[in-house]
């Protein structure tokens, strides 16, 4: 069967996706973010959050909910014009994930930044940042439009090949989903959350590394790091171990199934909505 692709519906519904996203998975995101803060504690010291749980409690307590600076302003979902009947058009959709998430870093990178920044004051309780708007204008004032920028390679090196395994596990789930003689667009809300939930999954098993590389170089002082990402990796790996790398990993999973699930749900109640009242758009 051939599917006809609609640009400005896919636009829309990539609307609506997002939001469902930030709302089902903005909680998460700013404990993960809290989690992986990279001061490390004094001789004697404990650490500041005994895991998960504890990271979640103590932010609660001390900013009397879990913020976030960053609303994604782009979720580019990249969809063939063809129904995808051959497993050997997954390398293509793969290809396809990959090719949005570079299109995305742009955009992504000066967000990235300003949450992380943001989602660390909070953790330390340290009020330099009056909000979103005061960071990027601090930012700006110390380090140009680089500083704004700082941590675009990293945010590459999560993106692309994450969102290349976000969306074929995607589609490659609603294939195994779909019963013989049905349309994959057509699957119950259930198959829709599960398959969704296992591609947000899919996407943080391979995204969590850099992204913890890229949290820890994107709040560091100026010149902390001069050999970028090289400098940061051999630092955690030499203080913390090679799984400090992973640090943060149950918040992302707790997050990434409930977060996704909406995420997809969103889109396909979308397009389906979108198709009902505008057939021919």
């Amino acid at each position: 069967d051939v599917q006809t692709f609609h640009p400005t519906k896919n636009f829309f519904a990539g609307g609506l996706e997002v939001l469902c996203l930030v709302f089902a998975g903005h909680p998460l995101d700013t404990n993960k973010g809290s989690h992986t803060d990279p001061t490390k504690p004094g001789p004697g010291e404990h650490p500041l959050y005994a895991g998960t749980f504890d990271c979640f409690r103590k932010t609660l307590c001390r900013v009397g909910g879990l913020q976030s600076s960053e609303v994604t302003p782009m979720f580019a979902k990249l969809q063939q014009k063809t129904q995808m009947t051959s497993s050997r058009e997954y390398p293509q959709l793969f290809m396809a994930g990959m090719l949005s998430g570079v299109f995305t870093t742009a955009i992504m990178a000066p967000g990235e930044r300003i949450k992380c920044l943001l989602q660390i004051q909070a953790a330390s309780g340290e009020m330099k940042y009056a909000g979103p708007l005061d960071c990027v204008k601090q930012i700006y004032r110390e380090g140009g439009i680089r500083g704004v920028y700082k941590g675009t390679a990293l945010t590459l090196m999560r993106d692309v090949p994450a969102s290349g395994m976000y969306f074929m596990t995607y589609e490659w789930l609603k294939s195994i989903l779909t019963p013989e003689g049905k349309n994959p667009n057509e699957l119950s809300v259930p198959s829709v959350l599960f398959a969704g939930g296992m591609a947000g999954i899919f996407n943080w098993a391979v995204a969590i590394p850099p992204d913890v590389l890229k949290s820890r170089f994107q709040t560091a002082p100026a010149g902390k790091y001069p050999n970028g990402f090289r400098d940061v990796l051999r630092e955690l790996i030499r203080e913390e171990g090679v799984t400090s790398l992973y640090k943060g990993f149950n918040a992302v999973m707790l997050r990434a199934f409930p977060a996704n699930a909406a995420c997809f749900l969103g889109f396909e109640v979308a397009m389906k909505f979108l198709n009902w009242i505008a057939p021919n758009l």
